[in-house]
């Protein structure tokens, strides 16, 4: 732990600067966006009283506005010590034990996701265990299509699927509330399918190089069961993927908002967003401050956990080498997907999306409207492929961003570790309403959002690639045969970390186009009566068992983008050893008999 912990002065110096910073943008957050906040308190404290300048007056006087914001922002910080967070705006109520018993539900709802998201993850990547096992990975594609079909479902379509089906129409379980454990289910569902879906598909792509390594090929040709081996396999292999973890430790506290709204939970995600909404900035602050405390101490706890699970081996730079000759196998898959996709948008585009017909309102599926009609009769299939536009061609340059700027920070761990904590702990939809006050509202402003935080799960995999390849013994060899910093780089380093990284980015493709849905959804993106596809899915949400298909429309283009994602990741070059890797039988017969 003290190795872990080694310059950790200037590292809590740095997240402690971020974290102020942080802080201080939010308590700029009503004059940023040349709001007046008393106005704002006002509405959200009763709509109907009319904002008289003598009311207006009064609540400045109340809340102490006239002092400026830096002033209220000293006194929030200066009772911060004492156990005080000051006041709500709106109810007056002391902040800190509503926002404790908001990120207790959320930390509740967290666990139960986490579980989901394990048991998932599991059945993902259980048949590479299961071929790495028997010696039968040949070096082809870890396989996942069901995983990307479960990846890119929208968790809070997802959410209301379940609360429609499963809670009203089958009554299985409760749908609204938080009452006790049955209130749990669907909402950790929710959350959890996604998140092991992503996490599995990570995991099912390290696997195949762990089964590659010299002492996995020893210990079969020794006769270790497999099982053993698949077990050691998974403890090379995890650490890589536990800083993802933890950013999804992060993400699943305050980022479940669209999930919590549709099953009325109070969690901090929702208690957030409420707050931001009505600009209450002490329980807007004291919840960001929450999470940026989460994060840290869920990125301390992953560092120490890879240092127990890959041991001295991190240290002593005596780690197998991963790095190699580059291969992938050629597939059709993402030709089929991909004209699939092409087709919807070629016939859609000629259509209007913006033509109205209220006599054909909710209509089913026909030849005249192949997707059927929404709530206001306009063609489903127009709006889809409207819609794919902008959101693909969002999704794509936000997503390419997001991989140079994950790679740069991620090779310099010492600036982007705790940036990296602090960025991952602001759910999306406070960094849209940031935004918003800043640059102003407008279509371009979920894609700011989104850019702002999609870099940090690359950045994360970026860093503990890098650790882990600083610890092989082929780079350590290289360095003493006289090798450069920038020769290592570019000829070793690179190499080894920018297809794992791609093919990252890309599976992340579909959850970029999902958070710009989600934000749609939430109403912070595109407004109508625009074919964004968070707006579509919003505005036909609410006739979902009625008339289906103006959902699953949108959502099956959201599936069959993360089918094409997964399956053109899966044709980014691999690393695999020096050497083909070798089945038990035929590493037996290479090896001289001892007899």
């Amino acid at each position: 732990m003290a190795e872990t912990l080694r310059g950790g002065g200037p590292v809590l110096l740095w997240r402690a600067a971020l974290t102020a910073l942080l802080l201080c943008g939010i308590g700029l957050l009503p004059w940023l966006s040349r709001t007046d906040p008393a106005l704002t308190v006002l509405k959200a404290r009763s709509a109907e009283r009319t904002p008289d300048p003598e009311v207006l007056a009064a609540v400045r006087d109340e809340l102490g506005l006239d002092a400026g914001p830096l002033r209220l922002l000293g006194q929030w910080l200066g009772g911060l010590p004492h156990g005080d967070a000051g006041r709500s705006w709106i109810s007056g109520a002391e902040v800190l034990p509503a926002v404790a018993q908001a990120l207790a539900v959320s930390l509740l709802l967290m666990a139960g996701a986490l579980t989901v998201a394990a048991v998932t993850a599991g059945a993902v990547c259980a048949r590479v265990l299961r071929r790495g096992a028997r010696g039968g990975l040949g070096g082809g594609p870890p396989g996942g299509g069901g995983a990307a079909l479960l990846a890119a479902l929208p968790e809070f379509l997802t959410a209301s699927v379940l609360a429609t089906v499963v809670g009203v129409q089958l009554g299985w379980l409760p749908a609204l509330g938080w009452y006790g454990p049955q209130w749990m289910v669907l909402p950790a569902l929710s959350l959890g399918l996604p998140a092991g879906a992503v996490l599995g598909r990570l995991l099912a792509d390290l696997l195949p190089g762990a089964f590659a390594e010299p002492w996995a090929l020893a210990a079969a040709a020794r006769g270790v069961p497999g099982r053993s081996i698949a077990r050691q396999a998974l403890r090379r292999c995890v650490p890589g993927l536990l800083p993802n973890l933890a950013l999804f430790v992060v993400g699943l506290t305050g980022g479940a908002v669209a999930v919590e709204q549709i099953f009325d939970i109070p969690g901090l995600g929702r208690t957030t967003l409420q707050a931001a909404l009505a600009q209450d900035l002490p329980v807007l602050q004291a919840g960001t401050l929450a999470l940026v405390l989460l994060g840290a101490a869920a990125g301390l706890l992953v560092r120490l956990a890879v240092r127990l699970l890959i041991g001295p081996a991190l240290r002593d730079g005596a780690l197998p080498s991963l790095h190699g000759r580059q291969t992938s196998t050629p597939t059709r898959r993402p030709i089929l997907y991909a004209a699939a996709l092409l087709g919807v948008i070629g016939l859609g585009l000629p259509r209007d999306p913006l033509a109205l017909d209220t006599t054909a309102r909710l209509q089913p599926p026909s030849w005249a409207h192949p997707f059927g009609t929404d709530a206001l009769g306009r063609d489903v299939l127009a709006r889809v492929a409207h819609g794919a536009l902008d959101t693909l061609g969002l999704a794509l340059a936000i997503s390419a961003a997001a991989l140079l700027t994950g790679v740069v920070l991620g090779l310099l761990p010492r600036v982007s570790g705790s940036l990296v904590d602090t960025v991952n702990a602001l759910p999306p939809v406070l960094v849209a309403l940031l935004v918003t006050a800043v640059a102003g509202s407008g279509p371009a402003t979920p894609a700011l959002a989104v850019a702002a935080v999609a870099w940090a799960p690359l950045a994360a995999h970026t860093t503990a690639l890098l650790r882990q390849e600083r610890a092989t013994t082929h780079l350590l060899a290289t360095r003493a045969l006289g090798a450069g910093p920038l020769q290592l780089l570019a000829h070793e380093i690179l190499p080894a970390v920018l297809p794992p990284v791609t093919r990252h980015a890309l599976l992340r493709l579909p959850g970029v186009a999902l958070a710009l849905a989600a934000l749609g959804f939430l109403g912070l993106g595109a407004q109508p009566p625009a074919p964004e596809w968070g707006l579509l899915l919003a505005e036909n949400q609410p006739y979902a068992e009625r008339a289906p298909w103006a959902v699953l429309a949108p959502a099956a283009a959201l599936a069959l983008l993360g089918a094409l994602a997964v399956t053109v990741a899966d044709g980014v070059p691999r690393r695999r050893d020096r050497t083909a890797p070798l089945s038990p039988h035929r590493f037996r017969a290479a090896v001289p008999s001892q007899g």
